[in-house]
Parts: structure tokens; C-alpha cells; sequence
């Protein structure tokens, strides 16, 4: 008997590939459960089903910056007496080839998900999921199948990473993110061609708050490791530093400039709402010779869920 449960979570992580660099992402969970009837003649019960996967699920991946362990430019290095984890990881810039970037963090633990491949997609993720869940279910229950997908968008969209260092839970990580679409309305009417701008403007990009950047210098991921031909890389010329405490612990983050951009808000989808009506309006005016344009924007986190702003207010 197989017992299944479709759209049973979203998980919104980030992840790192050889092309793109970091890349936010919003994947769909779907679970089939293959098993005999207990004693309630069910596979399993839908509310502990949901309960108990969706928290493993939780607790895994999402939120989480997923890494592909054995991928020859990733080194991760392991700090058990401050307990945190330092990764180094290099890849080829999509728009220029011969140009090698990297990125590097020193986080807690909680802040990664290690996938024992070479690259992260929905198949290496599906077998690290299955792994980790299998040992979780019970005796009745034989098999467990993990359906990934992302959701079905007609419209512009972007892939965006950030870390939320007020927020009191797992959005406090300073690398996870979101597939998110983004509808705009200039006076009125719905304008693709402006959400495209933002999605082009926005492709696997890192988010960053202002007050969050630091001098490279001042970078334990840079002097913990002086000598690392990988360390010595980071520098302001190139990337933009970040460091921030928050209550997981300390993050620190060097990631190219060219994959970053730079706000004055806090990386809320409700400020970064704010933020593309206030650019919009800039952009508009500057066009028009100050001449008034309304927008309407709806920015979204992920699938179904964001903020709406609009000049009216």
C-alpha cells in the first residue's frame, strides 16, 4: 500500500554550483510512503506523516546553504573547538569562463547541508533527503519516495540569497534563499517588461545589507587560515564582507562583488518590496522628466508568500 502527500513542504535554501556561484532556491515536496497497514489499518497517520517529515525536512535542508562536498573546488574545513564550519569554494564566472571566482564563509554547523556529490541538484538532494529520513520512519513503513520540483512560473523570476541577522530563527543564516517571481503594475497595468528588469537584475545574486559589510581584514575566515592559497584571495578589491552575531552564532561571508548587490534595508521581502518600488519610481522619473508614474509591487519569498507595496501607499 503506498500512502502519498503532494505539496507537503517548500524548502527554501541555497546551494552552490560550479557555474552559477550561490544560488537561491525554492523546491516543492512531494513524499509517497510504501509500506503495510498497523493496527489503525493506515500506512501512517496524514497528521504525523506531515508532522514528522516536514520537521526532518526542515531541519536538513531548508534554510540551509547546501554544499557539494565532493566537488573539487570546495574545501571544508571542521572547528570543533569554537564549533563552526569554514568552506572555501571556487567556480568558473558563467559570463567569462577563464575567470575564477570564490566564496567563503565561516559559520556554525547548523548552517550547512553537506551533499556527498559533485554537484547539487534535485537528484543528489533527493538521496541525501532519503538517507536521512529513512532511519526516521517506522516498521511498517518499507520505503519512503521524495518528489522535488519547483513551481511552475509564466512570468520573470529571480534567484536570491540573504541572511536575516534580527531574525530570531533559521532565516538568521547568512546564506539561504529563494526562487522567487516578481509582479509589477505600472499605472494600472501589468508590466512584464519591468519584472524582467528586475529578473535579470536580480539572477543569482546575494542580497546584502549594508550595515552587515566589513573590512576583509577583519575576517576571522582571513586570519584563522593566513597561509590558505584560498584565504588569500579574499580581499575588498573583489569581494564584499560580511559579518554579523546573531543567536545561532557568528557568520562571516566574502562573496565577488559581481554577485552582490547592496541595500540600505534589512533583506525582508517587505523591504525589499519597498526597495523595487523606490528604484522603479527613481527609474521612471528619471524618463519622464519627472513626471509621476504609479507602481504596484508584489515581491515574492519563495512560492506563494511576499509582500506588496505601492505609490500609493
Amino acid at each position: 500500500m503506498k500512502l502519498f502527500v503532494n505539496d507537503l513542504t517548500v524548502m527554501d535554501f541555497s546551494y552552490l554550483c560550479p557555474k552559477r556561484g550561490m544560488v537561491g532556491e525554492s523546491w516543492i515536496v512531494d513524499i509517497v510512503l510504501d509500506g503495510g497497514l498497523n493496527e489503525e489499518s493506515m500506512v501512517q497517520d496524514f497528521g504525523i506523516v506531515k508532522k514528522q517529515l516536514k520537521k526532518l525536512i526542515d531541519e536538513y535542508v531548508d534554510h540551509k546553504l547546501v554544499v557539494p562536498a565532493e566537488y573539487e573546488g570546495v574545501h571544508i574545513q571542521h572547528d570543533q573547538t569554537e564549533g563552526r564550519v569554514r568552506v572555501d569554494f571556487t567556480y568558473s564566472n558563467k559570463a567569462e569562463d577563464a575567470n575564477i571566482e570564490s566564496i567563503h564563509l565561516l559559520c556554525p554547523p547548523e548552517a550547512y547541508a553537506f551533499v556527498y556529490d559533485t554537484s547539487v541538484n534535485m537528484h543528489s538532494v533527493r538521496a541525501y533527503l532519503k538517507d536521512v529520513i529513512k532511519t526516521h520512519l517506522p516498521e511498517n513503513v518499507h520505503s519512503i519516495d521524495i518528489d522535488l520540483r519547483t513551481e511552475v512560473i509564466d512570468s520573470p523570476y529571480y534567484h536570491y540569497t540573504h541572511g536575516l541577522k534580527k531574525h530570531d530563527g533559521n532565516c538568521q543564516r547568512i546564506a539561504h534563499g529563494h526562487r522567487s517571481k516578481v509582479i509589477v503594475h505600472e499605472n494600472g497595468k501589468r508590466s512584464t517588461h519591468r519584472e524582467a528588469y528586475w529578473a535579470k537584475r536580480w539572477e543569482d545574486i546575494y542580497i546584502g545589507t549594508e550595515e552587515d559589510l566589513v573590512d576583509a581584514d577583519t575576517l576571522m575566515l582571513v586570519s584563522l587560515d593566513s597561509q590558505d592559497a584560498v584565504s588569500s584571495k579574499i580581499s575588498n578589491q573583489r569581494h564584499y564582507c560580511f559579518a554579523y552575531e546573531a543567536s545561532q552564532g557568528r557568520f562571516e561571508m566574502a562573496i565577488p562583488k559581481s554577485a552582490c548587490e547592496i541595500v540600505k534595508y534589512d533583506s525582508t521581502v517587505e523591504c525589499l518590496a519597498q526597495y523595487m518600488l523606490e528604484e522603479l519610481t527613481l527609474k521612471a522619473a528619471d524618463l519622464n522628466s519627472g513626471t509621476a508614474t504609479e507602481f504596484e509591487v508584489r515581491a515574492f519569498e519563495g512560492v506563494g508568500k511576499g509582500a506588496m507595496v505601492s505609490s500609493r501607499g
